[in-house]
């Protein structure tokens, strides 16, 4: 259902005596403006406090349940407002809630709240939101239910059923998402968004007033009497909860899905306003499409479209794909699932009297799904098993699938059970035969090739898709040697390599350090254990190190921000004092277990102090005078941007004495930063060398990994050989590029950036 061109044109006087024309334009904007305002301020704060838990995608994830479940709040609100009060009370109410609200702007994080915890940062979290945005976003997201609701009481033409406002509401939402990475971040530093969005709840404020005016001089308009109008609050109790577990059901399975997809995209990427805004504009475009008497696609066409996109999303899981083919599939997927689920919901819409309760139960179900996956998951799961039960619990929202279970109910179970053992044998023999790396992947491309044959019946995908997951989310960890562990920053899986000489550290898609624990010969290693990955003698990082330590005579002091697997650990020498700095308890516990990982127990002279928290909170808490910082802190392949902007550059140097180096580490699949390092060091007269190694040597034979490094020093002869080494090159910054702050980033640079090489 979407605003009709003559809506606007109404006559100005209509049977019950509501007279003005301006009704249609004031709500719409009303609408309009308010959802631009909810969904500005969740990006602009969310980056307001993304560097205090080291740049982990986890802080969005727990934003979208605090944002999930302050809507639930003030759709309840709204609902209780109409149901117990008059337009004239609830009007006075609701803009007294607003007076207090831009009482607490402009939006900035909360004094007093110091450094989060080592555990529970989740909790720690939502305190700062709720105290710091709470009141804002409640009274702002109340807006769209109760705004709707006096509409209807207004006793226009098309008052009767107002939820095509909802698109108005929700094309605002997508402006504000499409706006922000593209217009918003790159111009407008944090403090001058928030004084913006001040000037809108201002300018918002005083439309709900005119909102309230217009409701009030009209009346009710009559709910619609045709035979495909939606249903009417009647019918037995039973009915009524089960209509309700359905709205809340058709919400949760998109609403889970939006935290997960947008968890998967940007670990291995960046956690960056760009990645999070994507998936909840999409999110919001679905309700434009769907909330409509024509359906944007048929039927059977979108649930042939959903189960392909199940399949490949269900493959690009168990395997490595490019970021220009991981994207588009997993953001199609995400597409498709959540506008197969939005249209269900809108068919089974209730008419105009149950408005606010409708919204109130699908603000539930949202809640729920997104307590799931931010919330719930990372303790229940050892892995990212949420994500493959949502693409399932999608295939269910397909409109023949409660059909096809309910009357074949005996044959679905069978072909379940058919489906399961294929899949299970599959696996087996992949590990049997050594198919590629991983035995999950024949297993997936069985499943894609299924779901292409029998396309023409998605519902028979249904129980080979749930087959599937359950061998990638249950029995996964009793057929493959990997052990999985899992934190508020992640999942750490060890497991040896396909040769069985090496056990391998990996976060996310990205290995993050490896250790030999078998000779050639097959016989155990033991020794000193050599460092492999990134940090060979011979590596980049490894050249930088012996460079700076030739230059001066030895590094007296070094701080390592970021541990892995402790490989760094094995460059220390005698007489120097290393200090690693650390934000995740769960890697500072693998890297000390010496039957995991012994680097730090047995390479370093004198045991090596590991200090936990934030980077930037414990580096200003460490003494001057280093010879050395030494960057190495990623989130999968995604290096947090707060380690990296001027003002971090400054805190290193600050720490440094006068001769000393910075070393940062910023190998990556998909972005560039190079530019940005030499661009950012500019600002405090920094030179910048890099390397980018390409190790012709297969990596199975050393597990030894191609790096890119950037030394940044304050005068050429402070590298010592980096300065004229044919390996190395001097970065020239360029000077009309905006350097990146704490207050302005933009990760589209550092795409382009990579895409030019």
């Amino acid at each position: 259902m979407t605003i009709s061109a003559d809506a606007h044109d109404r006559d100005a006087a209509n049977p019950g005596g509501t007279a003005s024309a301006a009704i249609m334009p004031v709500f719409v904007a009303s609408l309009f403006l308010s959802a631009f305002l909810l969904f500005g301020v969740q990006p602009m704060f969310t980056r307001m406090v993304l560097p205090t838990l080291g740049g982990t995608p986890a802080v969005w994830s727990v934003a979208m349940v605090f944002f999930q479940a302050l809507l639930l709040g003030g759709y309840a609100y709204a609902h209780l407002l109409v149901a117990r009060l008059g337009l004239r009370g609830a009007a006075l109410i609701h803009l007294c809630v607003m007076a207090a609200a831009l009482a607490c702007q402009p939006i900035a994080m909360a004094s007093g709240w110091g450094r989060p915890p080592s555990d529970g940062e989740a909790i720690w979290l939502l305190g700062l939101f709720a105290v710091s945005v709470g009141l804002p976003f409640f009274a702002i997201s109340a807006n769209g239910p109760l705004l709707q609701a006096w509409f209807a009481r207004s006793g226009h033409r098309a008052a009767a059923d107002p939820y095509f406002l909802y698109a108005a509401s929700n094309i605002g939402s997508f402006a504000a998402l499409a706006a922000y990475p593209f217009l918003i971040e790159p111009t407008l530093t944090l403090a001058q968004q928030s004084r913006a969005w001040t000037g809108g709840f201002l300018a918002l404020s005083a439309l709900i007033g005119a909102c309230a005016l217009l409701s009030a001089r009209g009346r009710p308009a009559e709910a619609p009497a045709d035979a495909t109008a939606p249903s009417a609050a009647t019918g037995p109790a039973t009915e009524r909860w089960r209509e309700r577990a359905r709205w809340v059901g058709l919400s949760f399975v998109p609403s889970g899905l939006l935290v997960a997809v947008t968890a998967h995209i940007s670990t291995d990427v960046a956690s960056a306003p760009l990645l999070w805004v994507v998936p909840l504009a999409l999110f919001l475009l679905t309700f434009v499409l769907a909330f409509r008497d024509s359906p944007f696609l048929r039927s059977r066409g979108m649930e042939r479209l959903v189960v392909w996109f199940v399949g490949a999303g269900l493959f690009g899981m168990v395997s490595i794909w490019p970021l220009w083919l991981s994207l588009p599939v997993h953001l199609g997927l995400f597409l498709l699932v959540t506008l197969a689920a939005h249209h269900a919901l809108y068919r089974s819409r209730p008419d105009a009297r149950r408005l606010t309760e409708f919204y109130m139960w699908m603000s539930f179900g949202g809640v729920l799904g997104g307590a799931f996956c931010g919330l719930l998951a990372p303790h229940v799961f050892p892995f990212v098993a949420e994500y493959p039960l949502l693409l399932l619990a999608g295939l269910l929202c397909l409109p023949g699938a409660a059909a096809a279970f309910r009357d074949r109910s005996g044959p679905m179970a069978l072909l379940f059970a058919g489906s399961l053992a294929l899949v299970v044998l599959a696996v087996l023999a992949g590990r049997q035969f050594g198919f590629m790396d991983s035995p999950r992947y024949w297993a997936t491309v069985a499943l894609v090739f299924a779901l292409m044959l029998l396309w023409r019946r998605p519902e028979r995908t249904i129980p080979l898709a749930a087959a599937t997951v359950a061998v990638l989310t249950l029995l996964q960890p009793l057929l493959t040697e990997t052990e999985t562990r899992r934190s508020f920053f992640g999942v750490h899986k060890i497991a040896p390599s396909p040769d069985g000489r090496f056990r391998v550290l990996q976060h996310g898609t990205t290995i993050h350090g490896a250790i030999r624990i078998a000779n050639d010969d097959g016989t155990p290693a033991t020794g000193r254990p050599e460092p492999a990955t990134y940090y060979t003698p011979e590596g980049g990082i490894g050249q930088a190190i012996a460079a700076l330590r030739a230059a001066r005579g030895g590094l007296p002091r070094v701080a390592a921000i970021g541990l892995g697997s402790g490989s760094l650990a094995c460059h220390v020498r005698p007489g120097e004092a290393w200090t690693f700095l650390e934000i995740d308890p769960d890697v500072v516990r693998l890297a000390e277990d010496p039957a995991m990982f012994r680097f730090l127990r047995d390479c370093p002279p004198a045991p090596v102090p590991v200090v936990l928290g934030d980077a930037r909170l414990t580096m200003a808490d460490q003494p001057g005078g280093h010879a050395a910082i030494i960057v190495d802190a990623f989130s999968s392949d995604a290096i947090p941007a707060h380690l990296v902007t001027r003002e971090a550059i400054g805190l290193y140097l600050d720490k440094l004495d006068p001769a000393g180096a910075i070393v940062v580490h910023i190998s990556n699949r998909h972005l560039d930063l190079r530019h940005i390092l030499a661009r950012a060091g500019a600002e405090h007269g920094l030179k910048a060398y890099v390397i980018q190694e390409r190790p012709v040597e297969p990596l199975s034979l050393r597990y030894r990994a191609p790096t890119v490094v950037v030394v940044m020093v304050r005068e050429p002869a402070h590298a010592g050989a980096i300065a004229t080494a044919p390996d190395w090159s001097l970065v020239p910054p360029d000077m009309t590029r905006r350097p990146w702050t704490d207050d302005f980033s933009q990760i589209l640079e550092a795409i382009r950036d990579k895409a030019r090489r």
